[in-house]
C-alpha cells in the first residue's frame, strides 16, 4: 500500500525549515501532500490566499529535485478531520501519516474530533528547536489512540516567527522574499494602530 505524509502548516511565511522537513519526508514516503490553512488555535497575520501562494512557491522550488511533494490547496480546511476526508476521496487505498511539529503536540488533544482523526492516521512528530517533547503530552495522545513516531530529524532553527518578529530573511527562499516585497506583506507589524487598520483594509 502506498504511503502519503499529510503536512499542513500555517506558512506565515513558509521558510527553509519547512522546505527541509518536506525534503526529509519525500525520501520516506511515496508522496507528501502539503497545504496551508487557518489553525483555529492560532492568530494568523497574513490572509490565507497569500500564505497558499508563498507555500506554492516553496514547493515549486523543491519539486525540481523531489517531484513527489505535492501542493494540495484543496486540503486547506480549518478542521484536519475534514482535510482527511478530502484526502481519502482523492487517495482511496493509501496509508496516511499526519505530520506535526513538536510545538503542536500539547494542542492536539483539543483538536476537533481528534480521536476520529487518530483512528485513521499514523502520527509523526518532528522535533523543533525550543519545543522539547513532553512524555506526558505524548502519553495523552497515546491514550486517545494515537500511533506515534518521532522523526529522527531536528527541524532547522529557522521559523516563521523569527521573520515576523525580527525580519530575519535568512530563513526565506529568494522567491518568497520577492513575493513578500511585491505584495507588501508583514509591513504593518510595527505600525501604529491607525496604519494597521489601513493596511488591513488595503489587503481586503
Amino acid at each position: 500500500m502506498s504511503t502519503i505524509a499529510l503536512f499542513g502548516t500555517s506558512a506565515d511565511p513558509p521558510t527553509l525549515g519547512h522546505q527541509a522537513i518536506l525534503a526529509w519526508l519525500s525520501y520516506r514516503f511515496d508522496g507528501v501532500a502539503v497545504w496551508a490553512s487557518d489553525n483555529p488555535l492560532k492568530t494568523h497575520q497574513t490572509p490565507l490566499a497569500h500564505r497558499l501562494e508563498m507555500l506554492k512557491l516553496l514547493i515549486q522550488d523543491l519539486q525540481r529535485s523531489r517531484p513527489n511533494v505535492q501542493f494540495c490547496p484543496d486540503l486547506s480546511q480549518p478542521r484536519t478531520i475534514h482535510t482527511l476526508e478530502i484526502a481519502k476521496r482523492r487517495w482511496s487505498t493509501v496509508n496516511f501519516t499526519f505530520v506535526v511539529g513538536s510545538d503542536l503536540v500539547a494542542q492536539l488533544p483539543n483538536w476537533y474530533q481528534i480521536e476520529d482523526l487518530l483512528r485513521e492516521v499514523n502520527l509523526l512528530v518532528v522535533p523543533r528547536p525550543g519545543y522539547p517533547l513532553s512524555e506526558a503530552a505524548l502519553e495523552v495522545l497515546k491514550q486517545r489512540g494515537a500511533r506515534v513516531a518521532i522523526a529522527d530529524l531536528m527541524g532547522p532553527d529557522t521559523s516563521s516567527t523569527a521573520y515576523r518578529n525580527h525580519k530575519d530573511t535568512d530563513g526565506l527562499t529568494a522567491s518568497i522574499e520577492d513575493y513578500i516585497r511585491r505584495e507588501h506583506l508583514y509591513e504593518c507589524q510595527d505600525a501604529s494602530p491607525e496604519k494597521q487598520i489601513q493596511w488591513q483594509i488595503a489587503q481586503g
